[in-house]
């Protein structure tokens, strides 16, 4: 079966993550991210932006956006070993995580 690039193009999907951390665990919430954000590519998937806030009031600390070649791709990462022996430390250090699908212009 031939697959067209509009047809790739319609698969892919973009995400935008927001994150915010425990009290006194920023810095460890950017270095927990780095890790996980390593394995992306390895699953289809780039890291197009990451942004941070000061995280006062309510706002996310940490902000990217992130596309993935498909829902399989992104299943992947999220299923990806290594990510997952991170647990312990990504919920010592994120107190929350919002995660949306975008359109990207």
């Amino acid at each position: 079966m031939q697959v067209s690039r509009a047809n790739v193009v319609a698969m892919a999907m973009s995400l935008c993550c927001l994150l915010w951390a425990r009290p006194g665990q920023e810095e460890a919430l950017i270095a927990y991210e780095d890790r996980v954000l390593a394995l992306v590519a390895e699953h289809g998937g780039r890291v197009l932006q990451r942004a941070r806030t000061d995280g006062s009031g309510d706002q996310p600390l940490e902000i990217q956006l992130l596309t993935f070649d498909s829902q399989e791709a992104l299943d992947g990462y999220l299923g990806d070993p290594r990510r997952l022996a991170l647990a312990d430390e990504r919920d010592r250090v994120v107190a929350r995580t919002e995660l949306m699908n975008v359109t990207l212009d």
